[in-house]
């Protein structure tokens, strides 16, 4: 297969667009066009099937990569609010759904389904399953507070504009620590728990949900999303996060 095409919205109607992009064009859309006034800075991914099954661990840690992603969203949000500058809400909330479509339903209930219970079974790490299972718990209901936030009638009043940039913050200060915990720790522990087969044959299984659950663009999809709403928040560009 060949890299991942990098279409220009400029140049493109919605349904060519809603095509390259697949279901991360649909969500990215909404109720109309987008344009950014200069090329798609897409990904150029290419498929997992051509680089062969990435290990657990690997699988893992590219999709913490991508919440790490949403996280700067979510802190270039709270700049924009507390700064009295112009947010769409619907951005917002797009970014919240890829936490709770993304990150809460898929990438969570496999370390929940695949991972915390081997742990457990092998009565190692179990205080910290515990926590990380309790934060799961408390950011799904972090995040439907900032899903239920994202209007505009929340962004116009002061107080719920406050409430809402208080749960913002309290997401990220938990999820910046525990998704280090767990790429640090928790997934080099896990990768020695397994023999090499067992290992290798839950890679297979990660991919093939991955593209049950996400659609045939799979991880891939979801990638092109949040660089949409990156490059309309204008913080793609790496080069503007270097030191001055």
């Amino acid at each position: 297969m060949k890299e991942l095409d990098r279409p220009s919205p400029v140049n493109m109607d919605r349904r060519r667009f809603l095509m390259s992009a697949g279901a991360g064009g649909a969500a990215l859309l909404g109720a109309g066009t987008l344009a950014w006034g200069r090329p798609w800075p897409g990904p150029g991914l290419r498929a997992a099937s051509e680089l062969g099954v990435m290990s657990p661990n690997e699988d893992l840690m590219q999709e913490h990569a991508l919440l790490s992603r949403v996280l700067l969203i979510y802190e270039e949000a709270i700049r924009r609010l507390e700064g009295g500058k112009a947010l769409d809400p619907g951005l917002l909330m797009r970014a919240a759904r890829v936490i709770r479509d993304f990150t809460e339903d898929y990438h969570e209930k496999d370390e929940e389904t695949y991972v915390f219970p081997r742990f457990r079974k092998a009565g190692q790490q179990t205080e910290l399953v515990a926590v990380l299972l309790e934060q799961h718990k408390a950011g799904r209901a972090v995040t439907e507070a900032i899903l239920s936030s994202s209007t505009g009638q929340v962004f116009a009043d002061s107080a719920g504009r406050k409430r809402l940039i208080a749960a913002i913050r309290s997401f990220i200060r938990m999820y910046r620590p525990h998704a280090a915990r767990e790429g640090s720790f928790l997934f080099p522990a896990f990768r020695n728990l397994l023999p090499p087969a067992e290992f290798d044959d839950l890679g297979a299984m990660f991919e093939k949900k991955e593209h049950e659950i996400l659609g045939s663009e799979g991880f891939e999809g979801q990638v092109q999303v949040v660089a949409g709403l990156e490059w309309q928040l204008g913080i793609y560009d790496l080069a503007q996060f270097m030191p001055k």
